[in-house]
């Protein structure tokens, strides 16, 4: 059974899907830690009533990013994790984080990367960006991470059509229902069932 550390922002229905998962089996795996970059997320209450681990490491309260993320690996560590899964974190991970766990630290995006990616391309953003931009088609992608913002490998990608009339809000929901939580669950599924490598920076399943 994999040990997952599971970073995040905001109220966790990612890591709701995540959790669910891993209680019903469909997951072979647990989530060892649960760490969030403020104190107000809601998914630190989910992580509580579950009794998993959780921390906080709010940027604010370290003389400097690279700090915050020193304690962020410190605790990576002490748990022992097989990989690090982004549900909805708001931070940037510095280098040797990354380093640390080539090809095993997780992001879920809401567009189809390339488009509408990187630096300040988040949350919400990501949506009004593109219902300006007059796309047809989004969706999300999940992704290792690398030291590009939205870069590394891609695991998996799909799409939904984007409605005439579509608010950004409506487009963020549809996406994270129909295609977020599903995609996100299956990924880490086949991460803890071993069916999931890179081969010359290429994802191959099976």
């Amino acid at each position: 059974m994999k040990k997952l550390a599971l970073l995040v922002s905001g109220s966790g229905t990612n890591m709701q899907a995540i959790m669910d998962a891993c209680a019903s089996g469909e997951i072979n795996g647990k989530i060892s830690v649960v760490i969030s970059s403020n104190h107000e997320a809601y998914a630190l209450v989910r992580a509580e009533s579950a009794k998993i681990p959780n921390y906080v490491c709010c940027k604010k309260e370290f003389p400097s990013v690279e700090a915050r993320d020193r304690e962020i690996l410190r605790l990576l560590k002490e748990y022992d994790v097989d990989y690090v899964i982004l549900a909805g974190y708001l931070g940037i991970l510095s280098k040797f984080i990354i380093d640390e766990y080539p090809n095993r630290i997780v992001n879920i995006h809401p567009s189809l990367l390339p488009k509408f990616g990187g630096k300040n391309f988040y949350g919400i953003k990501v949506h009004t960006a593109v219902i300006a931009a007059g796309e047809k088609e989004s969706g999300a992608t999940a992704h290792f991470v690398g030291t590009e913002i939205d870069g590394g490998p891609i695991i998996r990608q799909q799409k939904l059509t984007v409605y005439k009339g579509d608010t950004p809000e409506a487009l963020q929901k549809r996406i994270l229902t129909q295609i977020e939580h599903p995609m996100l669950v299956s990924v880490i599924k086949d991460l803890c069932d071993d069916k999931i490598k890179v081969v010359d920076g290429k994802v191959v399943v099976g």
